[in-house]
């Protein structure tokens, strides 16, 4: 959409942004409310034994920090976003951290795609199409080492 419209650039992410992150609340929705079929979208993603070790995780000093981290990646990177939302609302996450981790991962994520694609049309498009996913996996990892490194250091 970029592409065809450089100059939208800002409305075509905050549309992006504002409708995933809604897409995000109804996924952590299912999983306070609809246990039931929240189970078939984590099945279908083969996370279901992982489910009930986070949760089971969460009740440690360190669980809340871990799955900020695990939210920051999901938001970021091509991990199955709707599977760690649905977990969200399963585990009982602090709704307003939520929130605002899935505003700052998908608005960040949809930003930096709409920005370049911009700035350098579709040769960038292409290149998100063959190596965003590596390229976002990278950088969401690498950032989540950093705010891990610099929580012990301040800890």
């Amino acid at each position: 959409m970029v592409v065809a419209k450089k100059e939208d650039y800002v409305k075509i992410f905050l549309i992006a942004t504002i409708f995933s992150v809604l897409g995000g609340l109804f996924g952590y929705i299912l999983g306070v409310f609809f246990l039931d079929i929240s189970m078939v979208v984590i099945e279908f993603y083969g996370y279901e034994e992982k489910v009930f070790e986070v949760q089971e995780k969460m009740s440690s000093k360190g669980g809340f920090f871990i799955w900020l981290g695990v939210m920051f990646l999901a938001g970021f990177t091509p991990l199955p976003f709707k599977v760690f939302t649905i977990t969200s609302g399963i585990i009982s996450f602090n709704i307003v951290v939520f929130f605002f981790i899935c505003l700052f991962t998908r608005g960040l994520r949809f930003f930096l795609v709409a920005y370049l694609t911009s700035l350098f049309g579709s040769k960038f498009g292409s290149f998100i199409e063959k190596k965003g996913a590596l390229w976002f996996t990278i950088i969401g990892i690498a950032i989540v080492i950093i705010a891990t490194i610099l929580y012990l250091l301040f800890k």
